[in-house]
């Protein structure tokens, strides 16, 4: 039987209650007994077939303007934690591609490079970015080792990095993507490191307003950059996205939605030229 409003409002007013005491740490480094139940209870509600009017009133619902941002604190953080258990489990495995190859989600993933692949029409040998890699950067791993790409990771958290340095090393692609410790701060107009077919920013990578107003400073016209949305049932509230506007200096050039196993809808844009009608930074960074 699919929840109705007063029900699901109620189950998140009380997994809210459950993680709104926690630290960050805590959800990362506590007691899994607690956390995981809680976790695993909310992804049976993403799967949930919820109208979309229900979804909508869940959203904008004054009731829960508190108790939103709490789940997609938990989701991101446990999610990141999960992520961590993943590595470590590869780094373990005498065999780390046939274990990848067994990741629950791995179908997912799989679809979603092919996705960039098409989206941008990427060729052997052209470089792409991912920016917040994480620590286990599977976005980027299947992307270069299905499509012959070259990838630069970049991730704030040094531990992250280096752990993911770990695993490519473990997987034999440390010559075909490099990790680099930073942020959007990180890319320069100047540097090389810029010549790329394509930027991903992370559904996790924060700012988003600040990131794309970076972008649009220091990427070269014609430049492509893809980020993921949720947009459909209750994931667009339970695995929120920070709301931000695209600086005037891209346009779109693509929008793909999901197919299943896929949730997420892909959105690729692109830079203008600096003589282009519509070109504009936003605020100088």
């Amino acid at each position: 039987m699919i929840p109705d409003y007063t029900e699901l409002a109620a189950t998140l007013a009380r997994i809210s209650e459950s993680v709104r005491p926690l630290r960050d740490e805590e959800i990362l480094q506590g007691d899994a007994t607690v956390l995981d139940p809680l976790f695993r209870e909310l992804d049976i509600l993403a799967a949930q077939d919820v109208e979309p009017e229900i979804v909508e009133r869940l959203l904008y619902a004054q009731e829960l303007a508190s108790v939103l941002p709490e789940i997609s604190r938990l989701r991101n953080l446990y999610s990141l934690r999960l992520e961590i258990q993943q590595a470590r489990s590869l780094l373990e495995n005498s065999h780390p591609w046939q274990a990848i190859q067994g990741f629950t989600f791995y179908p997912n993933y799989v679809q979603l490079a092919a996705t960039e692949q098409q989206g941008a029409n990427l060729q052997p040998g052209d470089r792409v970015i991912f920016l917040g890699s994480g620590p286990l950067p599977l976005s980027l791993i299947l992307l270069c080792s299905e499509y012959g790409l070259n990838g630069l990771g970049i991730e704030r958290d040094q531990d992250s990095a280096e752990f993911s340095r770990h695993l490519l090393e473990h997987l034999g692609m440390q010559e075909q993507i490099s990790i680099l410790v930073g942020d959007h701060f990180t890319l320069h107009k100047e540097s090389k490191m810029v010549d790329c077919k394509l930027v991903m920013v992370a559904a996790m990578a924060r700012p988003k307003q600040e990131i794309f107003r970076r972008l649009a400073r220091i990427l070269p016209a014609d430049s492509l950059v893809s980020y993921r949305l949720y947009e459909k049932g209750l994931r667009r509230i339970l695995d929120q996205e920070e709301d931000f506007l695209l600086p005037d200096a891209f346009s779109r050039h693509c929008r793909i939605p999901p197919r299943p196993p896929v949730n997420n809808t892909v959105v690729m844009v692109r830079k203008h030229p600096a003589d282009h009608p519509f070109y504009f930074f936003g605020e100088t960074l």
